[in-house]
């Protein structure tokens, strides 16, 4: 009896203190859990960051299971378990434990990754490729972890590994390179969707979206230009900011093809010159008073038009010539007007009767008209912004055909800027600006300049 006492007494104590410590260890653990999810969960709602949720989401029942593994592995370090099935079931219970912790990382890391991915509208390929070598990055780790757990070499596991590391690393350096920017341009903030940017390379445009790995560029509102996120990170970014009020409708930049035709017409007197300019069409007026500015854009104040040229050149003039060299282009708003303000000059030095001059033999005046082909370009602005900087690279042919063909040569009240600016921006006060602006008293790249200061002006 007394043996039998003895040995229940014995087998009493080998149960009760390994099941004490792993009941101790339990409400230890639990504790110790909450007293830390408590003080998560306040960290959370004061910075409102979504990655402290997403870690309580995840590692809530997970972490109770943490809590009865490392009591149990406490409960069996105590136990008398002869020391053969000790070793294992200790190995057991941390490759259980080892396993948990495994898919809570790989559960927390794609939750993370597909928020973020997310949040920088990262493509879903992007976002499937980062969870790809998150995962096996964590399933590495694992094994061997798991390999040491149980006393196997890794030595060789371990050199295997590094050598696939090392080619995944050369294999997508670029990709890696990009999506470690794409981070950092997150993180300072100062280039956002929407943000007009030019880059020192050339790239200029709208950001519409930051992948990971790429920024994609709206240029003109046409064509997209993605642009590596390192590149964008290395280069000299000019930040133009927010996006601008949108037009009703685009502004099409056009250019033009300029061609010169003999009409058959000339003149040898200026009753002959002023008989036929009568009853020349408008591209006839439009050649004589504006070619020069065009075949010289360099020169100002604007050069004497070809009539101007011919009766002081040729007939000797000069008092007739200041007069007609006089007409301001500018203020008429029409080739018809234009005309019939310099056949009116002429028609009153003729009715003076002192006019009887003609040219010599070969110095008639010839009438020429302009032909113009008009060709579409690239350019396309849809605010105020791409405006302004398809109006720093514009030829100067373009910027020609947009201001003073429309009102001399198709008879409209304005050049084609303002013309766009108040029908479809509404900026009438800009657009009354630049009608009232003479560019006869400038070359065309003073007049380019002196739009752009202003525009620049308005803008901010």
């Amino acid at each position: 009896m007394s043996d039998t006492f003895g040995w229940s007494s014995e087998t009493w104590r080998d149960l009760v203190i390994p099941l004490a410590v792993f009941l101790a260890g339990v409400l230890a653990t639990l504790w110790l859990r909450r007293i830390a999810y408590n003080r998560l969960e306040r960290w959370a709602k004061r910075t409102k960051w979504q990655g402290d949720e997403i870690l309580l989401q995840v590692t809530k029942v997970s972490s109770i299971l943490w809590c009865l593994l490392l009591s149990a592995s406490l409960a069996l370090a105590v136990s008398k378990v002869p020391e053969r099935w000790k070793n294992p079931s200790s190995d057991g219970l941390w490759t259980l434990f080892l396993l948990s912790l495994t898919l809570s990382a790989l559960s927390l890391a794609s939750k993370l990754i597909t928020f973020y991915g997310e949040r920088l509208q990262a493509s879903q390929r992007a976002i499937r490729l980062s969870n790809t070598i998150t995962s096996a990055v964590i399933y590495v780790i694992a094994i061997l972890i798991l390999l040491d757990i149980w006393g196997a070499p890794i030595s060789v596991v371990l050199l295997i590994t590094l050598f696939f590391a090392l080619v995944i690393i050369l294999v997508f350096r670029e990709t890696l390179i990009n999506l470690v920017s794409g981070l950092q341009l997150n993180a300072i903030k100062n280039i956002k969707v929407g943000d007009y940017i030019k880059l020192e390379t050339g790239e200029e445009g709208y950001i519409s979206k930051i992948d990971w790995t790429t920024t994609q560029i709206n240029v003109m509102g046409k064509s997209t230009v993605l642009v590596p996120n390192s590149k964008l990170l290395r280069s000299t970014v000019i930040n133009y900011g927010q996006t601008l009020k949108k037009a009703r409708e685009p502004f099409r930049f056009f250019d033009r093809a300029h061609l010169k035709e003999l009409t058959g017409f000339k003149a040898k007197n200026l009753r002959e010159l002023a008989d036929i300019l009568k009853n020349a069409p408008p591209s006839v007026v439009y050649y004589h008073t504006h070619q020069f500015l065009e075949e010289q854009p360099y020169f100002a104040p604007e050069p004497a038009n070809d009539f101007a040229v011919w009766v002081t050149d040729t007939l000797g003039n000069e008092l007739l010539g200041e007069k007609l060299a006089s007409v301001d282009a500018f203020e008429l708003l029409t080739p018809e007007a234009l005309r019939a303000k310099i056949v009116s000059i002429i028609e009153e030095n003729l009715s003076a009767g002192l006019e009887t001059r003609e040219s010599l033999p070969g110095g008639e005046f010839h009438f020429m008209k302009s032909v113009s082909a008009i060709l579409p370009t690239q350019y396309e602005a849809h605010d105020l912004r791409e405006f302004l900087e398809t109006l720093r690279k514009l030829s100067l042919s373009s910027l020609h055909l947009h201001i003073f063909e429309p009102r001399l040569r198709l008879g409209k009240a304005t050049n084609d800027f303002s013309i766009w600016l108040e029908n479809s921006l509404d900026e009438k006060e800009l657009a009354d600006k630049i009608a009232k602006f003479d560019p006869y008293s400038y070359t065309l790249e003073v007049t380019r300049s002196l739009l752009i200061q202003l525009l620049e002006k308005h803008i901010q």
